[in-house]
């Protein structure tokens, strides 16, 4: 059997060909079109969102493209679709811009992500990759910047690929990891694709290969020097793992090799009590610096209560739960048309729904990010019109997206823009930032915001406004609509 060879420009829902094949039809296909990409909400019932998975993205732009054997099988099992169409496929290239957050952003919902402006046919066709990819990553970044705030800087490592959707979610699971603040990962590919060394530790298989615990302990050590993290729930964490760990280690510091990191894994029954026993064996066995690393389905909250009730545990490993998001298992994010240009003609779009929730927001737009200049701290975003400016001179008034009558006056603030360019006219204009780069980044940008905003529980709403100009068109479209918010009966 052939191993199947993925064609990502494939990789769309069938209707944005249809569509497609209705543009081109119609007439359409140089029309050129403005799509927002934005979440509605925070995952986890969190306060901010980890952007991630621009590099992928990235690279479906770069390598977008149909030859002749998609064009066959289109033709063959969708007989609408017209011939000129198809041509036009054989010969399509992403010719559009793009511009979005940074990855290691810290977003929220309502504010482009991403924005694309291509023809029509080229910016429908991308929207169900680029969601997938953004969609997934991001995700799996924010529940790992949760996890790694929750350890208070202790070192967290992915151990998610084995319980992963896949392996390729898992090998981008573990990128987007990292960039939540993972120090490792036990994914070998994520090693061969970004450079990030793999870690682990031994298995119960092992330890039950042997004819005793001892000697699994002690064949692993002598086989594995730079790794001597012992699994020690195999049969009785007390009165049998952590002894042999500690008779193990002893013998190899009584001979001089003892390595310098070195410590026991913990991975089933009460982390808290556990750990605090076997730090105390380990410490009157002389054995201070030996590390414990706990395991077993933990999370955000899990790791924030044991942290709470003073479990002695020096690093985390988590699987299931970061690479699979628990708790959120979408992140939900939308592309929406927000503008298009028709024989010289712009025309702002906006969708209305009876949920002003489902609302979206017209116009080509950019996103300001507001700081406060004494406490350096980010205050709110505003989403503009993307020729307008902002005098930071003059105090700003804000208002909540949805409920107006709710507003506050910002004074004394500078401005950063948040949308970058990365595509121009079809060519990459963005560099390859490395992975512990955008790591570093998501920290430094964390540092940049309250604490209220980022905690685990019940966090401050952080504001996000539509300027002046830009809310003034969104309510000529509801009164243009006769929009009242609801159905009729």
């Amino acid at each position: 059997m052939q191993p199947l060879q993925r064609k990502q420009s494939l990789s769309t829902d069938f209707y944005q060909l249809s569509v497609s094949n209705a543009y081109y039809e119609q007439g359409m296909a140089d029309d050129i079109a403005v799509f927002d990409l934005f979440i509605r909400r925070n995952p986890f019932e969190g306060g901010y969102t980890a952007f991630a998975g621009l590099e992928n993205a990235i690279s479906y732009l770069q390598n977008l493209n149909f030859d002749s054997d998609d064009i066959s099988m289109l033709k063959s099992n969708h007989p609408e679709l017209s011939d000129g169409f198809l041509k036009y496929l054989l010969n399509m290239r992403f010719t559009g811009e793009l511009y979005s957050m940074r990855e290691g952003d810290v977003v929220f919902p309502y504010e482009p992500l991403v924005r694309v402006k291509a023809p029509i046919i080229q910016a429908q066709i991308i929207e169900t990759a680029l969601l997938a990819i953004v969609n997934h990553e991001t995700l799996i970044a924010t529940k790992a910047s949760r996890i790694c705030a929750s350890a208070q800087g202790d070192p967290v490592i992915d151990f998610g690929l084995r319980r992963a959707h896949g392996t390729e979610a898992g090998l981008n699971g573990s990128r987007a990891a990292i960039i939540g603040g993972c120090v490792g990962t036990s994914d070998v590919e994520a090693e061969h694709a970004f450079g990030v060394v793999s870690k682990g530790t031994i298995s119960h298989a092992f330890v039950m290969s042997f004819q005793d615990e001892y000697t699994a302990f002690k064949a692993y050590c002598d086989l594995n020097p730079p790794n001597m993290t012992l699994l020690v729930d195999t049969y009785d964490t007390l009165r049998s793992g952590v002894p042999n760990a500690i008779k193990v280690f002893l013998e190899l510091k009584e001979e001089g090799r003892l390595a310098e990191s070195y410590g026991i894994r913990l991975d089933s029954g009460d982390l808290s009590y556990l750990s605090k026993k076997a730090r105390v064996m380990l410490d009157e066995a002389g054995l201070s610096t030996a590390a414990i690393v706990a395991s077993n389905d933990l999370d955000e909250q899990a790791i924030a209560q044991l942290k709470y009730d003073g479990a002695r545990i020096d690093s985390w490993g988590v699987g299931t739960r970061m690479i699979t998001a628990w708790g959120s298992p979408a992140l939900g994010g939308v592309y929406k048309l927000a503008r298009l240009d028709q024989g010289g003609v712009s025309y702002d779009k906006m969708k209305l729904s009876d949920d002003p929730y489902k609302m979206t927001n017209p116009g080509y737009k950019k996103v300001l990010r507001l700081f406060n200049k004494n406490s350096g701290k980010a205050t709110a975003d505003l989403v503009m019109l993307d020729h307008e400016t902002l005098d930071t001179q003059k105090p700003l008034r804000i208002y909540h997206p949805f409920f107006t009558y709710k507003t506050r006056v910002v004074e004394g603030f500078y401005t950063e823009e948040m949308l970058q360019p990365v595509f121009i006219d079809g060519e990459l204009v963005y560099g390859h930032i490395p992975l512990h780069e955008i790591q570093a980044y998501h920290k430094k940008q964390q540092g940049r915001f309250w604490e209220e905003v980022l905690r685990l529980n019940n966090p401050d709403e952080y504001h996000v406004d539509l300027s002046d100009a830009l809310y003034d068109i969104k309510k000529e479209f509801l009164h243009n609509h006769n929009y009242t918010g609801a159905s009729e009966g």
